[in-house]
This record gives C-alpha cells, structure tokens and sequence, in this order.
C-alpha cells in the first residue's frame, strides 16, 4: 500500500490546510494510526505534527464538538 500523499507528490504538509487535516482526525478528536490513514513514517509524523500545531493555534479543535 502505497502512501496517498506520496502519490500526489505532496512534500510538506501544511498546518494551514484544515479541510486536509480532518480526514487523519477520528470521530473523537484523535489522530488516527499510520494503519488507519495509509501514510508512510514521514507523512505521518508530519501530518500529526500539523494537526498539533493547528490545534495549538485554535485552527483546529481538540475535541471533536
């Protein structure tokens, strides 16, 4: 399985872009496993480390209310 966003030649993924980030949240607010989103090591450290960075700067929820 390959990693989606390696496919699109995705880089660096950006904190800015919510509507992106929502599809790695679960239904309660966390971030979902390397299993459950189909990433490669890279990809998902970065893309957890986006959504951290969102929610700190209340781009994002921490919770999913």
């Amino acid at each position: 399985m390959d990693c989606s966003l390696c496919k699109k030649n995705i880089q660096d993924v950006d904190f800015k872009d919510t509507i992106a980030l929502k599809r790695f949240i679960s239904g309660l607010g966390k971030i979902r496993g390397r299993k459950r989103t189909g990433l490669c090591a890279s990809h998902q450290r970065q893309v957890g480390r986006a959504i951290k960075r969102a929610r700190h700067l209340g781009l994002l929820s921490a919770t999913s209310k």
